[in-house]
């Protein structure tokens, strides 16, 4: 695997809002909206000699849902794989 190049502040903040928004796409793509009362993705990024990102994702569903507490970490877990292919086509030398 090849490495990342130097990444700026920009750079920083679009890797962010690219990790927040695929597991934000992920949730919404398995379930309606209506479903969920609170919803929100918080990343987390620490980058001096290489890149570390932890992803959370916090829901809220409806007391009529069906959905599962589970997609939360099935959300992160597409948000990372998502993040990677990312980060190999746009960031790697």
């Amino acid at each position: 695997m090849s490495k990342l190049k130097r990444l700026s502040s920009e750079d920083l903040d679009t890797i962010s809002e690219f990790t927040s928004s695929a597991a934000e796409n992920f949730i919404f793509k398995k379930i309606s909206k209506k479903e969920v009362m609170d919803f929100n993705v918080d990343v987390e990024m620490d980058y001096e000699d290489e890149l570390n990102v932890d992803v959370e994702v916090h829901i809220v569903f409806d007391e009529l849902s069906n959905a599962s507490n589970e997609m939360a970490q099935e959300a992160v877990d597409h948000a990372l794989e998502e993040l990677g292919k990312f980060l190999d086509d746009k960031y790697r030398t």
